[in-house]
């Protein structure tokens, strides 16, 4: 049976495309689960903490003199710090495109990743769709916010 990681990081997208396309519509809050702009924001503040994590996992397996073994844990935590941070202190709009810039720059650490042959062909080319795919979305969300 093939692994269902790469199914379930595309389901991930549904909640980011729904939420962009109710703002569009100008559907401002989700019955029981509130403020569109909320839904969205929360739900990418945790996936986006998750993919910080994920890279923080990474490090973990890597020799100590692998330039990687030191970037990734610095740069998952600014990201996920900065997220935090960015959260607390930004309006919706602000925060919407503080996520953009997040997902691009893990994008960007995927990358390298990638070139450092850490995570494998199938892994990158799941994260750069999923990734375009949140990007897309949420650009279209912070634009009408």
């Amino acid at each position: 049976m093939k692994k269902p990681s790469p199914y379930l990081t595309f389901a991930g997208t549904i909640p980011f495309s729904v939420c962009a396309i109710f703002i569009t519509l100008g559907i401002d809050t989700i019955p029981v689960l509130g403020k569109t702009t909320d839904i969205l924001s929360i739900y990418g503040l945790v996936i986006a903490s998750f993919m910080a994590g994920a890279h923080w996992g990474n490090h973990l397996s890597l020799a100590d003199d692998n330039r990687w073994a030191i970037k990734l844990p610095i740069f998952s935590n600014i990201i996920a710090l900065a997220l935090w941070l960015g959260f607390l202190t930004l309006s919706s709009a602000g925060f919407i495109w503080l996520l953009v810039a997040a997902f691009i720059s893990m994008l960007m650490i995927d990358y390298g990743l990638h070139q450092a042959h850490i995570i494998n062909n199938e892994y990158f080319r799941v994260r750069k769709y999923v990734t375009i795919i949140v990007v897309v979305a949420l650009i279209i969300a912070g634009v009408q916010l």
